[in-house]
């Protein structure tokens, strides 16, 4: 177990921190349960990869939960390992037991939530926080104050919340958009201003409702938010969270931030927890997919062949995929040409306009894309004079 001191350390160490909520808003996805031997691989894995902080789940949901978190914090990770707890003396007593030297302390921030949901009021909800913070300092634990449901909250009061928990020694402030319905715009002018006026560290965490995580996440860090809040492959409650592998290569290559992520250990982390979830991972998936990479339309694939720089974003090795042409329908005669080159074979410049022809037609009749094999079949069949689609045969 790490002292307060040592966490606050580790989480200093670069421009922005990854708290990864895998192991339990990822586990809360619908359909989804991780046995202890998977979570206790997935941690690894996620130590391995570089991620700061584990949130390895709640200990107040019973034993066999309390077994995995404790397992975890005793795994001697290089990383924190966190546990989540509503804003209760309980809940937070469980998570001591578990050895964990972090945790978050959850607690309704909107009015919604307060009047609908808790049935209580404003002043309810500051004396709890208040209470559960202090308990959690008491014991040596560093602290990240998570505002439930942030995004609908009134701004005043949010301020407020912040400041109780600053003042009952909260280390950070989570900014929860739990239903997922924030802007980036919206975002980074609330985030902002909790940070101006409270001098808060924040961390984001977002949901997927409208297709925004990484955007508002990354408004978020635009703002001044150091931490994100996420999930591997955005695995999460609803339509899921902040994918990890989106906000780390993000930082990196669109901010010039630094999070202390190994780029080439998340995908085969993302492939584990694919196959732990049963949620596979899509073709076109972003940094983890297997057409990332996939280039079929001539142009493109044309500007690929002269210099990779003119149609990829980023270096596919920097997260362990590989470059495709892919010969198909909308392939240009330079994609046949640059295959077949690799066997030692020159076309002329009719003979590729036929080959073309002939390899769109065999394209929409399989209804895909052709092996560099199928290519060359075809080839021999234009020199052989072969009209593979004449049906017409003379008898």
């Amino acid at each position: 177990m790490k002292t307060q001191d040592e966490v606050k350390n580790l989480l200093s160490k670069h421009d922005v921190v990854v708290c990864d909520t895998t192991l339990r808003d990822g586990e809360q996805t619908a359909g989804i349960v991780f046995s202890n031997l998977e979570k206790y691989r997935i941690a690894q894995l996620l130590d391995d990869a570089g991620v700061q902080q584990i949130e390895a789940g709640i200990p107040t949901m019973g034993e066999d939960e309390k077994v995995a978190v404790k397992h975890i914090a005793h795994m001697g990770l290089n990383a924190s390992v966190l546990g989540w707890n509503r804003a209760d003396i309980h809940d937070i007593d469980t998570s001591i037991d578990c050895d964990v030297d972090s945790v978050a302390i959850s607690m309704s921030a909107s009015d919604i939530h307060i009047q609908h949901k808790l049935k209580k009021d404003r002043a309810w909800v500051l004396d709890k926080i208040t209470t559960a913070i202090e308990h959690a300092k008491d014991h040596g634990l560093y602290v990240s104050c998570n505002g439930e449901d942030a995004s609908r909250a009134d701004m005043d009061f949010l301020i407020k919340f912040v400041q109780t928990a600053k003042e009952a020694g909260a280390d950070r402030f989570r900014y929860c958009d739990t239903i997922g319905r924030e802007t980036p715009f919206t975002c980074y002018e609330r985030v902002k201003k909790i940070i101006d006026v409270t001098g808060m560290p924040v961390e984001m965490h977002v949901h997927d409702d409208f297709g925004m995580a990484t955007a508002n996440c990354l408004a978020g860090v635009k703002a001044g938010a150091r931490f994100m809040s996420t999930t591997i492959t955005g695995i999460g409650e609803r339509s899921g969270n902040a994918p990890l592998e989106e906000c780390v290569m993000a930082c990196k290559h669109l901010m010039n931030l630094d999070t202390g992520i190994t780029p080439i250990k998340l995908k085969p982390l993302a492939e584990f927890v694919s196959v732990a979830a049963d949620r596979p991972i899509a073709v076109s998936k972003p940094f983890l997919g297997s057409n990332c990479f996939a280039h079929e339309a001539g142009i493109h694939a044309d500007g690929i062949i002269k210099d990779a720089h003119n149609y990829e974003p980023y270096d596919p090795a920097e997260m362990g995929l590989e470059r495709r042409i892919v010969i198909g329908k909308h392939s240009g005669r330079n994609t046949l040409t640059h295959d077949l080159e690799k066997r030692g074979i020159t076309m002329t410049p009719d003979e590729a306009a036929k080959l073309l022809d002939m390899v769109r037609r065999a394209a929409v009749g399989l209804h895909r894309s052709l092996s560099s094999d199928e290519l060359y079949m075809l080839y021999q069949d234009l020199q052989k004079g072969v009209d593979l689609f004449d049906d017409n045969v003379k008898q």
